[in-house]
């Protein structure tokens, strides 16, 4: 990352409201070369370019923090991908306790390198966790047990609130990143969320620094235990499912 890149990162952060320290900076900067590095043998993103990166990936998942649902919080990534929004959120608020879920295991095993080497910091990053949602939420240790579950368009929001819903605590927060186009799958979602133990569904319309780009967050607060009959397998689920948006 140039001066020029960890300035606009600096600044772009402040616009929304964060006050990034120099070992936070000096992180996340180590993430986005070693993420542009490892990509040129997997496939990690498709966003190449350096200041597309923290544009898209580090602005859009660090815009979550405002809401301050995350200090001190268990915090699982469902699909976590290339580590976002989960690593950039534990970068940048570092008492999050952390567990990044992927169903494929060369991410985690790069992820789990990245935190412990590159980005030094092996400690508060709880699991690695691979497999599919819908089985690991039946697991004792893992059900209801994340006090904010987030993911970023793994799904469309039917799929995705019965994927992350069964890890939330009663009391806890389900968090969906979104496109601002995604008005038909939230309506279509609201009565599954209330059967999940959900209250209706709130959307934020938020906007990238230095961008004309508008992206949502849907927050559903659990207010009931999850029945056991969810979630079901991964093929009911996509059942007349729309496509995600995002």
């Amino acid at each position: 990352m140039t001066k020029e890149q960890r300035d606009y990162l600096a600044q772009g952060l402040h616009q929304l409201g964060l006050n990034p320290d120099e070992r936070a900076l000096e992180r996340l900067d180590r993430y986005l070369e070693a993420l542009l590095a490892q990509n040129q043998v997997m496939n990690l993103t498709a966003i190449t370019d350096p200041w597309e990166v923290i544009r898209l990936h580090f602005f859009d998942s660090a815009a979550l923090l405002p809401t301050r649902a995350f200090p001190h919080k268990r915090v699982l990534d469902v699909g976590t991908g290339a580590g976002f929004p989960g690593l950039v959120l534990k970068i940048l608020e570092p008492t999050i306790s952390l567990t990044l879920l992927d169903s494929t295991k060369k991410r985690l095993d790069w992820l789990q390198r990245l935190c412990e080497e590159a980005l030094e910091m092996p400690q508060g990053v709880e699991a690695f966790c691979h497999g599919r949602g819908e089985v690991l939420a039946r697991e004792e240790e893992q059900r209801e047990g994340y006090d904010v579950v987030v993911s970023r368009a793994v799904a469309s929001m039917p799929v995705l609130a019965e994927l992350c819903l069964p890890f939330v605590k009663v009391g806890g927060l389900f968090l969906a990143m979104k496109s601002n186009k995604t008005d038909q799958e939230i309506d279509a979602a609201r009565d599954l969320i209330a059967k999940l133990g959900g209250q209706a569904p709130y959307v934020m319309d938020y906007k990238l620094p230095d961008t004309d780009i508008f992206h949502r967050l849907v927050t559903v607060h659990k207010q009931a235990p999850t029945p056991e009959r969810y979630p079901r397998s991964w093929a009911k689920m996509k059942e007349g499912a729309a496509a995600p948006g995002r």
